[in-house]
């Protein structure tokens, strides 16, 4: 009985949404024909995915973004558009049906830093509004929040999907054995690199004046009213959180910060700013926004010390002095980087560096780093640049020495010598197959229409049940 009535329930909220999408179309066609004479043309709809509706201003929107971005909109169809936009609200849709709903606080919250932002980059609210064409900042933010909101749940249903997708080694073999052998992929040249860092010391004097002026900080917002955000966007040095007053939001399972700022920022209580602490990046503050679970949002405050020219200078000449005794064979590259470096990442395996792309120890030459690739383009197997100076992101200078190692040439792919790279192609196909297949299973169950002015088009999936 309680079977029999979910059925007759979904079957009436499949008969509103039914007739809630005729009503607006015929609406829409009354009030378009209305135009004619003078009266507003109404935004017309083209499909109703689940819960939402997706109008024909969403498609036009969705191109006058493209072009915003820099993002070519030569060859792009309507059906095109359409398509990714009944995707995201498919996406949406069964996210909420799964209890994936995001807090409207923290969807408030992004509107309101990208508004700031907007802000900064233009100069006014009314300016924004008028490149944006917005008749007003309320109906602006309301329209951000939506947009968000949408991506958001999308984002979460999607990372529902891949997450739970592993992938075994016997699957990976089978993957790679599947691959007939003229089309097995071909991979660039690849190397190791492996480097010493010397970092020069910090003096007292300039310790204490960096730690004096975030103690300031503190005491002017406690105190004095000002505003966190406001002194990060002044005074911060951290480039990645800056414009958005310092904000990040951390998850306790995925670490994404350094050891000692997320011990301090997962210790804190909400409203509460911490003291003064040290990273590899310099010296910091942190206040916690808002606590929500396994997740937290803060702001922090970077400041980095100025280096004294002297000492950097004397980093130079003791990295001179290690790259001697390494080529006199007095000492192996990897003994000087446990001894010498002051990259705590990879002083403890050899100075060799981690691909972030990839995970592994190897660095594709066309798709390396430009600057360092400029380091290394000249170097030959096991040669040691000169002392070469660097600067992380907060702007604090360092020397460093690079050796490169290991280099593989151009080569078609090979099970035992590019397994990670074999792997990540068999997990990307096992994922596009979960996600091809979530979709599939989805649109059979989920109620959409679409305006017949799409019935010709050629969509990404059976949108139309066909």
């Amino acid at each position: 009985m309680m079977l029999l009535k979910t059925k007759n329930l979904r079957s009436i909220n499949k008969d509103l949404l039914c007739l809630l999408f005729i009503f607006i179309t015929l609406s829409t066609f009354s009030q378009s024909e209305s135009n004619m004479t003078g009266k507003i043309k109404v935004d017309g709809v083209a499909s109703v995915v689940g819960d939402y509706v997706i109008l024909d201003s969403d498609i036009d929107r969705m191109y006058v973004d493209m072009k915003s971005q820099g993002i070519s909109t030569k060859g792009v169809t309507r059906c095109e558009l359409l398509s990714k936009l009944m995707e995201d609200k498919l996406y949406a849709h069964h996210a909420v049906q799964d209890s994936l709903e995001i807090s409207d606080q923290e969807i408030y919250d992004y509107v309101g830093q990208s508004i700031d932002y907007f802000i900064e980059q233009l100069g006014s609210i009314e300016k924004v509004l008028e490149f944006y064409n917005k008749p007003t900042e309320l109906s602006f933010r309301d329209e951000l929040f939506e947009i968000n909101k949408i991506q958001k749940l999308s984002s979460l249903m999607q990372n529902e999907i891949i997450e739970k997708t592993t992938i075994t080694p016997e699957e990976v073999r089978e993957f790679f054995n599947s691959i007939p052998k003229n089309d097995l992929p071909v991979f660039g040249t690849e190397l190791e690199i492996s480097q010493i860092v010397l970092a020069p010391e910090v003096s007292t004097k300039e310790k204490d004046r960096i730690i004096n002026q975030l103690k300031s900080f503190k005491s002017d917002i406690l105190e004095g009213g000002s505003s966190f955000a406001s002194k990060a966007i002044l005074y911060s040095q951290d480039p990645g959180s800056r414009a958005t007053g310092g904000k990040y939001t951390l998850v306790r399972k995925k670490p994404r910060m350094v050891k000692e700022f997320r011990d301090v920022a997962f210790s804190l209580p909400e409203g509460e700013i911490s003291e003064p602490f040290k990273s590899e990046f310099g010296w910091h503050i942190i206040k916690v926004d808002k606590i929500r679970g396994q997740e937290v949002d803060i702001r922090h405050i970077l400041l980095s010390p100025k280096i004294d020219e002297e000492e950097l200078s004397k980093s130079k000449k003791i990295l001179d002095t290690i790259r001697k005794r390494v080529i006199d064979e007095e000492i192996t590259f990897s003994d000087a980087a446990l001894y010498f470096s002051s990259e705590k990442e990879t002083k403890f395996n050899g100075g060799v560096l981690i691909n972030p792309v990839t995970g592994d120890n190897r660095f594709e030459l066309t798709k390396i780093d430009p600057v360092l690739y400029n380091q290394i383009r000249y170097l030959e197997d096991n040669q040691i640049s000169v002392p070469l100076i660097d600067e992380d992101r907060s702007g604090r200078k360092k020397y460093k020495i690079l050796k490169v190692s290991n280099r593989f040439d151009e080569h078609v792919a090979d099970y035992s010598k590019d397994y990670i790279k074999i792997k990540e192609l068999a997990l990307k196909r096992k994922k596009l197959n979960a996600v091809k297949k979530w979709m599939t299973e989805k649109i059979n169950s989920t109620f959409i229409n679409i305006n017949e002015s799409y019935g010709s088009c050629s969509l990404s999936y059976n949108w139309l049940k066909e």
